[in-house]
Order: C-alpha cells, then structure tokens, then sequence
C-alpha cells in the first residue's frame, strides 16, 4: 500500500487536508472520522466539504466543539427539512426548497462568511450549466454566507431544488470529476486525505405495485442514483488518498434514521478512521522525519 508521508518534526502534529465528500442524512459517519482524526493528533489548517460532508464540515470550521457537533445531529430530526411537494418538483427541480436546512444552519453557524471561519474552509458544489465544479472559500467568496454554500453543494438532485447563482445552476458537489477533490488546496503541497462513504444496495421490502405512487417512485429514483455515485470505483492516481467508509445499507436520502442506525453510522466513520489513517499515512512516532511533503 502507498502511503502519503508527511513532515513530522518531533512535538508536532502532521497536517493534512482532509475533505469530506458525500453522505447526505449518513453525516454521522463524517462526525466518527473527525474523532478519530482527533484522537490520531493529526493537525488541518485547511478542509474541504461536499453535499452532506460540507454540513458537518462547515460546523467543524467555524470552531463548533466536535462533542457538541455529535449531540447536535443526535437530537435534529432530519424530517424538519423535507417539505416535499410534488409541484415543487416540476417547478423548481426538487421536492423540497432547501430553505428550511439553510435558515437552521445558518443559525448553527450564527451568519458567518467565508471569511469569519477559524479554519479556511472550502465547499464545491456542482454546476449543471457546463461548469463543473464550482469552488466557495474565502478567497473565491470572502463575503458569501457559509450557510449558502453548503445549501449549493448540499442540493440532491430531485430531492432539493436546483439554486441559481451568478452564470452557474448549481447542485449536488459529490457530482462531479473525482480530480476536483484532489487539488492543492492550502496551496503549500500539504497532502490531502478524502473520506468517501459507500453503501451497499437494499430493495424495499414495503414496496406495493398496487400502492405505486409518483412520490415513491422518485425517491426510489433518487436513493439508486446516490447510491450509484457513493459505489463509483476510485481512480488508481488517487487511492492512496483516499479512504472509503462503508455505510452498510444506509442511505444517504434517510430522513427517518433513529438513534441506533445515527450511532452505527458515527462508529463506522469512526473506526473505519482510526484503523485506515494510520495504514495511509506515516505517523510521527515511526520517526520519519523527510525534509518537504512529499507522495509516494
């Protein structure tokens, strides 16, 4: 296995760049990976988020405590930012506006713009407009609220509404070219280590031809096409950047999750982590000390 090896001088931590790319309602598992990034002592002065990776990411970056974090996505019932509607649907692009998810982060993040962040913080979303990517931090957006960001790049397609920004129609971040994830992003060469989540498929047992309605049809179409993307295979180039957390059957389009199924997700990320890190990076009690980043 390659591993990244990183400038360790004794007594201080390593620095990656971590990104958090995907998940949706499976954002525990996001929240277990930064405990374990924690407990290793690995130090960020830069992270990355995308879709539901941006959420738990933005409130890391804006200096909430990590156990305060986990308590919030315990306690917040994921059904308060549904509203679906069918005509919604077919006027805006997805059963639900979105607007009620971005007024409570925003909240969450008591207003702060780019610039306001304790760490410098990035997001990507996705441009359907023949964009691309599209990059939100404080030296692209300075001024741009956090919350409006993480609305973009959170925006499920069919599930919530397209947004319009400036030339761009922008949604889902986990929706584009997987080199988007593995550029240079503190402008240093500081290594970047992208967390992905995976889940494996599950037919509904519940389903009913007879009760066969045009909502369940689309969620069924929007569960196949996310878990398709979370399965999409890892380019060799960036494998040993990347680790990749399986979610067992969970999907990333669950606003029903209880207690138990948020605390699996928290330990997969978690444990996924602790043991994977080490095995992709060379830590600093190996004694390695080269003199500039480097991969290998």
């Amino acid at each position: 296995m390659e591993n990244l090896i990183v400038e360790s001088n004794k007594g201080k931590p390593m620095t990656v760049v971590p990104v958090f790319s995907g998940g949706g309602t499976r954002l525990l598992a996001h929240i277990g990976i930064l405990q374990a990034i924690e407990e290793l002592d690995i130090n960020f002065d830069h992270v990355v988020g995308v879709s539901g990776g941006s959420i738990v990411s933005s409130l890391y970056a804006s200096g909430m405590p990590l156990e305060e974090i986990k308590q919030l996505a315990f306690q917040t019932d994921f059904n308060q930012f549904k509203d679906f509607s069918l005509l919604r649907l077919l006027k805006d692009g997805g059963l639900s506006s979105g607007a009620k998810f971005e007024q409570w982060i925003d909240q969450r993040l008591e207003g702060r713009t780019f610039k306001d962040m304790d760490i410098d913080f990035h997001v990507l979303a996705t441009d359907v407009n023949g964009g691309g990517p599209v990059v939100f931090n404080k030296t692209n957006s300075p001024d741009l609220k956090v919350s409006r960001a993480v609305r973009f790049s959170m925006s499920i397609p069919l599930v919530f509404s397209f947004q319009a920004f400036q030339q761009h129609i922008l949604v889902d971040g986990a929706i584009l070219a997987e080199d988007a994830l593995f550029r240079d992003w503190s402008g240093e060469g500081t290594p970047v280590l992208c967390f992905r989540l995976k889940s494996e498929q599950e037919a509904n047992q519940q389903f009913k031809r007879s009760f066969f309605s045009l909502k369940a049809y689309v969620l069924m179409l929007i569960k196949t096409f996310m878990d398709a993307i979370s399965r999409e295979y890892v380019h060799a180039e960036h494998w040993h950047n990347t680790i990749v957390v399986n979610t067992g059957k969970s999907s990333s389009v669950d606003f029903n999750m209880s207690l138990a199924q948020k605390e699996a997700l928290f330990q997969a990320g978690y444990t996924t982590a602790l043991s994977f890190i080490p095995k992709k990076l060379v830590l600093p009690d190996q004694s390695i000390t080269p003199s500039h980043l480097s991969m290998h």
